[in-house]
């Protein structure tokens, strides 16, 4: 049995992550933005609440988390797909709480195949970058993690296109493939390559190659850790 955290978990896969976890009889740790949105309240080890908008909350996120001790895996699933919150939700929130939080087993990061229209022009970082900028930036922290947590597994995952809130009904992919890589790789004993993958339904595929410049990996976690203060150990 696995102690797992999933951000985002109010609805959509986050919430389709999170209830396949505990289905299987894992101990889940669901965060939400506020307490009106959290379902099935008895279907979860815990609940941590806040707003990864807004960097305050980021922080008080990461001491509700500090509660439950050391998690077998955290699941950064969190996301929105416009400004102007689209580079701290989808971005500065993970960095934060990885940075912040006690070294889980595993680390899954929601990226999305737009990733690959992204820019490596950090200065977007604080000045209005994309949705597509976002995904390739947070790919990219999750190989740069993989390359320096050596006891730490770290994945980048792309769900699809998927029929949620945000990818709309008519959205082409298949709902429920869009959550099985996420619950696979924070429990599964067998995963292959064991970190940094870029996966998409169970299979590794080549993310945009910028994911890799260890330059651009080491440029990015120093604009990150500059834009908050907290440096990532």
């Amino acid at each position: 049995m696995a102690l797992v955290m999933v951000t985002g978990a109010a609805s959509g896969l986050g919430y389709n992550t999170a209830q396949a976890l505990a289905d299987d009889g894992h101990d889940v740790v669901v965060h939400v933005r506020n307490e009106s949105r959290l379902r099935d309240p008895d279907l979860w080890k815990g609940v941590v609440i806040g707003d990864l908008a807004r960097v305050d909350e980021i922080h008080d996120v990461a001491r509700q988390a500090a509660r439950f001790g050391r998690f077998d895996a955290v699941i950064h699933n969190a996301g929105v797909l416009g400004a102007p919150d689209v580079m701290t939700v989808n971005v500065v929130a993970p960095y934060l709480l990885t940075a912040s939080m006690d070294k889980p087993g595993r680390l899954i990061y929601l990226s999305s195949g737009m990733h690959r229209g992204g820019s490596t022009d950090l200065r977007r970082l604080s000045a209005g970058g994309t949705y597509s900028d976002s995904k390739l930036w947070v790919t990219t922290f999750a190989l740069a993690v993989a390359a320096r947590w050596a006891q730490t597994s770290s994945h980048a995952v792309d769900p699809g296109w998927v029929p949620t809130r945000m990818g709309g009904a008519g959205a082409p992919d298949d709902l429920t493939a869009g959550h099985e890589t996420q619950a696979w790789l924070a429990t599964d004993e067998d995963v292959t390559p064991r970190t940094g993958g870029y996966w998409h339904h169970r299979q590794t595929q080549p993310p945009h190659p910028a994911c890799h410049d260890q330059d651009f990996q080491a440029q990015l976690i120093d604009a990150l850790a500059s834009q908050t203060g907290v440096p990532l150990d």
